[in-house]
């Protein structure tokens, strides 16, 4: 018995202290926050290499999974070790999959890079004409108002005058070689710590995808040997659901985004626009951001094709809209479904939200990310209700004043 009550108290004291120092470590992370904030980034750019990789191999899993199972079929007759034939399914799925991978971006780049400099090119040559084109329609409009069209004209001309000053103030480099090397060496080692950290997370998510089945079997044994079986249940049931969000989600925006960009590039090349390839991918990559992803995309084209002519600039808008209106009601329901279970306001909410924490990342992520805390909130507070014998419809609180605690009934 006295064992039993120094067990209690022991428990309470350790308790107690587990208390302070959770208390005084997050006293320790607000007051050194910068600190803390520098060991993060630290952590996340070691770590860099294995995030590509976990993030390709997540990308890559539905592709992966395809070509095993349609291996296995293939191989069922010729390989009759079913151990020997699922080493070579998953060997070809590997090398499969990275061909895939190495295609995807081969293509994108072989069709953006000759597009970029050829649109920069005309940008350059066209800005002069544009500069004379505004010109003759200050003119054209005014034309019955000298004052008013003298006084405008000058004001454009006084703006002109001073972006071309900037532009060569920019151009001459002499004055600023130490800054422009400086900015020109920040940008080499970028792209050569992302083509690093690319290269070495394909190699990870090689790993990844022949490993994932045991990575998945070591968590489940880890869950279910730590927690009851109740619990181990539902947190495995949880992170089945957050697949399910996370996965259709994504998988599903990549699949519009793509239809999109295609149907873009078809209609402008119908139009006869100019910069179709280029406007294409700007509108398919930016439409994987939900809701403000088809702005994001559509202002920065709508500013080159209004270097060549106004009259396209606003087709490509009024088109923009078209498309974005179908894939708002029909493709992207169709596509997606309810793979989110979220109002149209809570989307906006995670959008901005994620976004302004994590920047783009975020935006892509923030819809998938809140549905799944919206979820499990949902289902603590039904759990919650049910205990207390009250309706976990949301209707039934509506007007509600108060519940009353005898009867257990609504007051309206």
């Amino acid at each position: 018995m006295k064992d039993h009550k120094y067990g209690k108290y022991i428990m309470w004291g350790v308790t107690a202290f587990l208390v302070i120092v959770a208390c005084l470590l997050v006293a320790l992370i607000l007051l050194r926050w910068q600190m803390v904030r520098e060991v993060f980034e630290l952590i996340g750019q070691i770590l860099a290499p294995i995030t590509y990789g976990v993030i390709l191999a997540y990308l890559m899993s539905p592709v992966y999974n395809r070509l095993i199972r349609w291996l296995g079929k293939l191989f069922a007759k010729a390989i009759r070790s079913e151990k020997r034939r699922a080493s070579v399914a998953k060997g070809l799925a590997t090398v499969g999959s990275l061909v895939f991978l190495v295609a995807i971006v081969t293509g994108l780049f072989s069709m953006i890079l000759p597009t970029v400099t050829e649109s920069i090119m005309g940008i350059v040559n066209s800005v002069p004409n544009f500069v004379q084109k505004i010109s003759g329609w200050i003119e054209t409009i005014f034309a019955n108002n000298p004052q008013l069209e003298t006084a405008v004209l000058s004001a454009y001309q006084q703006g002109v005058d001073r972006l071309m000053e900037w532009i060569k103030s920019t151009a001459n480099w002499m004055p600023n070689l130490e800054t422009a090397l400086s900015s020109v060496y920040s940008g080499v080692m970028g792209v050569v710590n992302v083509t690093k950290n690319t290269l070495i997370g394909a190699i990870v998510m090689i790993y990844l995808l022949n490993i994932k089945d045991t990575l998945i079997a070591q968590a489940k044994k880890i869950v279910y040997g730590v927690l009851p079986l109740g619990p181990a249940n539902g947190l495995v049931e949880k992170c089945r659901f957050v697949h399910k969000v996370f996965g259709g989600f994504i998988l599903g925006k990549l699949i519009d985004s793509l239809i999109i960009g295609i149907l873009t590039f078809i209609l402008m090349s119908i139009l006869r626009m100019p910069y179709t390839m280029l406007i294409s991918v700007i509108i398919g990559v930016t439409n994987i951001i939900p809701f403000f992803g088809p702005f994001i995309g559509a202002i920065p084209s709508a500013l080159l094709l209004l270097l060549v002519s106004p009259k396209q600039c606003l087709i490509f808008l009024v088109m923009i809209l078209l498309i974005q209106q179908f894939d708002g009601n029909i493709l992207g329901p169709k596509i997606l479904g309810d793979s989110t279970g979220l109002s149209s306001f809570w989307v906006l909410f995670a959008i901005l939200f994620f976004g302004g924490i994590m920047g783009p990342v975020g935006m892509i992520i923030g819809v998938p990310t809140f549905a799944v805390i919206y979820r499990l909130v949902s289902e603590a507070v039904e759990k919650r209700l049910k205990k207390k014998n009250l309706p976990t419809d949301t209707d039934a609180y509506k007007g509600l004043k108060h519940v009353d605690e005898d009867r257990k009934t609504f007051v309206r």
